[in-house]
């Protein structure tokens, strides 16, 4: 009798022990989420902040094109509301957007010989440049992070565990299809 009860208490510490383990994991793996987020948003803040340098560089310029200035502003404000609301859906259409805006931008500035050889508009379109790649690599990590929360809180018996813990599953970080399909030169010219 003595042993069975052992045994029974053993089993009862063994699958709490393990509760535990698990419990402190999916811990660890939402806060990962959360710090790929982080990432993100401070990337999208620094854009944010030389967006408007480089309208008013290109204002002083292009003279003619200010509705293209202007969508580059709108779409600026668009990422910054979904990115404050962490609307990651939004977020990934508001940030074609913004790089369709931009990339027209930066072909119209190709008619402007003053403006592409601007110390402040090279200095600014290499910076925007590098904060671009920089948000690409950091969704990168953003979507592994939530593909490993999400599939870790569905996997048996860790869903048991993530259940009673009250874990959800977060959503990708997309863009729109047409972000990665072949940039069609005479839109952006003629657009």
């Amino acid at each position: 009798m003595a042993a069975g009860l052992v045994v029974f208490f053993v089993l009862i510490f063994g699958i709490l022990g393990y509760g535990i383990f698990v419990y402190n994991q999916l811990v660890n793996l939402k806060h990962n989420v959360g710090l790929a987020w982080s990432n993100i948003d401070v990337l999208l803040k620094q854009r944010h902040d030389e967006l408007p340098k480089l309208v008013e560089t290109c204002r002083q310029y292009m003279k003619f094109e200010q509705e293209t200035l202007e969508k580059v502003m709108q779409a600026r404000a668009q990422v910054a509301s979904a990115g404050d609301a962490r609307d990651v859906a939004a977020l990934g259409q508001a940030e074609v957007g913004l790089r369709a805006s931009v990339g027209k931008l930066f072909a119209l500035a190709e008619a402007y010989p003053e403006l592409k050889t601007s110390e402040q508009f090279q200095h600014l379109q290499a910076r925007i440049s590098a904060l671009e790649s920089s948000i690409t690599d950091r969704r990168e990590f953003y979507n592994d992070s939530v593909n490993i929360n999400n599939v870790r809180i569905e996997q048996f018996p860790d869903n048991l565990v993530a259940g009673l813990g009250g874990f959800q599953a977060f959503q990708l970080l997309r863009f729109d299809p047409q972000e990665t399909a072949d940039v069609n030169l005479g839109t952006l010219f003629n657009g």
